[in-house]
C-alpha cells in the first residue's frame, strides 16, 4: 500500500520538472558557446566551466546514492557508527587527492584514467584497465545503484511499482546524462541541496520518534541522547577481535569492519582508489585549473564529514525503535528481518508532504549517481576504446554520438540485470556488495597508480603483472586461503562465516592483496632499467598550498579528530 498522498506526488513532480528544466537550460546555454573540439571535451569533462562549489557538490551528489541511503543506513542498523569510517576516512583521502594526486593529473593533461595508464606505462595496461572499469561500472556500480534505488522507492510508493520505477529512474538519468558533464555538474548542485535538506529532515524526525519512544517528548536532541544510551554498542568506531565462543553477530560485524586491522591497509586502498584513481570521481576536477579543482575537492571533504548524519543515523534510529517494539512490520521482508529496510522504514514517520521531499532527496541521490556513472562509462569507452582502437579518424560529432549511444547501451544493460536482481545484490546487503566486489580489483589498480605517481622506475611489465596479480591475490584471500592454509596464519585470521567455512575480513584481504602486489611490482621493476623514460616529472611547486587550502585542511583534520576521540 502506498505511503504517499497527492501532496507528496506534487512535491516530487515539482522537483523532477525543476531539475529537468534547469538541466535543459544549462544544455542550451552551453550549445551556444561550444563547438568542434571543445564540444567533445565539454561533453565528457565540462572543461573549465565548473566552479569549485559545483565540483564539490557534484562529487558528493555522485557519491551519495542508493548504496549510502539504503546500504549505509542498513549497516547503521546492523553495526552502528563504525560504518561511518567510509565517510570520515574519505575526507582524509580527499585531502591526499587534492594535495598530491590532482596536481599530477593536471600537469600531465590527463582526462581519463586509462589515458594516465597509457601515458605512464603502455597501451596494454590502459586497455586492460579500460575493460576492467567498464565491467565494474556497469555490472557492480550502475546496476546496484539502480536496483537499490528502485527497491527503496517502491517500498514507499507501494504496489507492484518496482519495475516501473527502474524505468523511470533510468529515463531521468539518461535525460541528465545526455547533456554532458557540464549539465551533470551544475544539476548536481541542485541535487545535493535536495538530498541534504531531505536527508536532514528525515534524520530529525527519526530522532524525535526515538525521543517519543522513550517518553521524552518530541526532541531530536533528547532522542539522540536516548539512542546513545540504549544502543551504546552502536556508538563505537573500533570493533574488538572476536574470541572463542563469540556470537555470530559479533563475528559478522568484525568480518565487515575488522577493528584496527582495516586501518592498516584495506580502508586506505578503498578510499584512495575510489577518490583518486576513479574516472567516475576525478572526472569532475580534470577540466578545471589546479586551485579550483583543489578547493572543490576539499569542499567535498568537509561535506563528507557530515554525511553520516543523513545516511547512517536513520539506520541507528531504526534499530533503537525496532529494539523497543516499533517498526516490526516495516523492517521485515518475507518474514525475515532486513537491515536494508531501515531507511524506507524511517520514512514512514514523515508527515505528508515531507515524504515527497524525502523521496525527492533519495531520487536526487540515485539519479545523480546514475548520471555520473553513465557519463564515465561513456567517456572511457569513447575516448579510450572507440577512438583508439575502432575509429581513430572519428570526427568530433561522431564521437559525441558514440558517447550518447554508449550511455543508452550501459543503462539498458543495467536495467536488464537489475530487473530480477540477477546479480544477487539484495542478498549481500547493498553497501557491502559494492565494497566487497570492487575490492577484487582495487588492490591492483591502486598499486599501479601509487607506484606510477611517485616511483619513476616502475615499469609497464610490472604494471601488467600488478593488475593481474592484484586480482589473483584478492581471489585467493577472499575465496581460497582459509581452506588452503588454515584459518590462522602470520598474515591473517579467518573466522567462521556461518556457511560451514572460514572467511578473512574482506578489508584485511584487500590490504594483503595490495601490499603483496606492490612488493611483486617493485621486484619486477628492479629487474628493469634504472631510468624509465615514462616516469612522470614531479615539480615540488605542484604541491604548494594556498592559504585557503591550508585552512580547509586544518578544519577537516580537527573535525575528524574530534569524531574519532568521541566515538573510539
Amino acid at each position: 500500500m502506498s505511503q504517499l498522498i497527492t501532496l507528496d506526488y506534487v512535491i516530487f513532480l515539482c522537483y523532477f520538472i525543476g531539475v529537468s528544466a534547469y538541466g535543459y537550460w544549462i544544455y542550451k546555454r552551453k550549445e551556444k558557446v561550444k563547438s568542434g573540439h571543445t564540444a567533445t571535451k565539454d561533453f565528457f569533462l565540462a572543461e573549465g566551466s565548473l566552479t569549485w562549489w559545483a565540483i564539490g557538490a557534484s562529487l558528493i551528489a555522485s557519491n551519495i546514492s542508493a548504496e549510502q541511503f539504503i546500504g549505509m543506513s542498513g549497516d547503521g542498523f546492523r553495526f552502528g557508527v563504525a560504518i561511518a569510517v567510509y565517510e570520515w576516512l574519505a575526507a582524509i583521502s580527499l585531502i591526499i587527492v587534492a594535495v598530491w594526486f590532482i596536481p599530477i593529473y593536471l600537469k600531465n593533461k590527463i582526462y581519463t584514467m586509462p589515458q594516465f595508464l597509457s601515458t605512464r606505462y603502455n597501451e596494454t595496461v590502459s586497455l586492460i584497465m579500460a575493460v576492467f572499469w567498464l565491467f565494474l561500472y556497469v555490472f557492480v556500480n550502475l546496476t546496484s545503484i539502480l536496483f537499490l534505488g528502485a527497491l527503496a522507492i517502491s517500498n514507499l510508493v507501494g504496489g507492484d511499482s518496482f519495475h516501473v520505477i527502474i524505468i523511470g529512474l533510468s529515463l531521468f538519468a539518461i535525460f541528465i546524462t545526455l547533456g554532458g558533464m557540464k549539465v551533470i555538474g551544475f544539476t548536481d548542485v541542485v541535487q545535493v541541496l535536495v538530498l541534504i535538506i531531505g536527508g536532514l529532515v528525515t534524520t530529525y524526525l527519526a530522532l524525535t520518534k526515538v525521543s517519543e519512544t522513550f517518553g521524552l517528548g518530541s526532541s531530536a536532541i533528547a532522542g539522540f541522547g536516548a539512542m546513545m544510551k540504549d544502543a551504546d554498542d552502536h556508538f563505537h568506531m573500533i570493533f574488538e577481535k572476536p574470541g572463542p565462543g563469540a556470537s555470530v553477530a559479533d563475528v559478522n560485524r568484525y568480518l565487515t569492519l575488522p577493528g584496527l586491522t582495516m586501518y592498516l591497509g584495506g580502508q586506505w586502498v578503498v578510499n584512495l582508489n575510489y577518490w583518486g584513481c576513479n574516472q567516475y570521481i576525478t572526472q569532475r576536477a580534470l577540466g578545471a585549473d589546479l586551485q579550483t579543482a583543489r578547493t572543490g575537492i576539499l569542499f567535498a571533504a568537509i561535506l563528507k564529514i557530515f554525511m553520516p548524519v543523513i545516511v547512517m543515523l536513520p539506520g541507528i534510529a531504526a534499530y533503537v525503535i525496532y529494539k523497543n517494539g516499533g517498526l516490526q512490520t516495516e523492517m521485515m521482508r518475507d518474514g525475515v528481518l532486513v537491515g536494508d529496510n531501515a531507511y524506507s522504514a524511517v520514512l514512514t514517520f514523515l508527515p505528508s508532504g515531507l515524504k515527497g521531499m524525502s523521496v525527492a532527496a533519495l531520487t536526487a541521490a540515485i539519479v545523480a549517481s546514475l548520471a555520473g556513472k553513465a557519463n564515465s562509462i561513456s567517456t572511457i569507452f569513447t575516448l579510450d576504446i572507440y577512438h583508439k582502437y575502432i575509429n581513430k579518424a572519428a570526427s568530433e560529432a561522431r564521437m559525441l554520438w558514440i558517447g550518447r549511444i554508449t550511455i543508452l547501451v550501459a543503462m539498458a544493460v543495467s536495467i536488464a540485470f537489475a530487473w530480477s536482481d540477477a546479480l544477487g545484490i539484495g542478498g549481500e546487503g547493498g553497501f557491502t556488495y559494492i565494497q566487497k566486489y570492487t575490492g577484487y580489483i582495487s588492490p591492483g589498480i591502486f598499486a599501479i597508480f601509487i607506484l606510477g605517481f611517485f616511483w619513476k622506475r616502475t615499469t609497464g611489465t610490472a604494471a601488467i603483472v600488478g593488475v593481474l596479480a592484484g586480482f589473483g591475490f584478492a581471489v585467493l584471500f577472499n575465496n581460497f586461503a582459509p581452506a588452503l592454509f588454515g584459518p590462522e596464519t602470520l598474515l591473517y585470521t579467518a573466522f567462521p562465516n556461518g556457511k560451514g567455512g572460514y572467511e578473512i575480513p574482506f578489508l584485511v584481504a584487500m590490504g594483503l592483496s595490495f601490499f603483496l602486489t606492490v612488493a611483486l611490482m617493485v621486484i619486477i621493476s628492479l629487474a628493469g632499467p634504472k631510468i624509465n623514460p615514462k616516469g612522470l616529472e614531479i615539480d615540488a611547486a605542484m604541491f604548494k598550498l594556498s592559504p585557503t587550502s591550508i585552512v580547509m585542511i586544518v578544519v577537516i583534520l580537527m573535525l575528524f579528530s574530534m569524531l574519532y576521540i568521541r566515538f573510539w
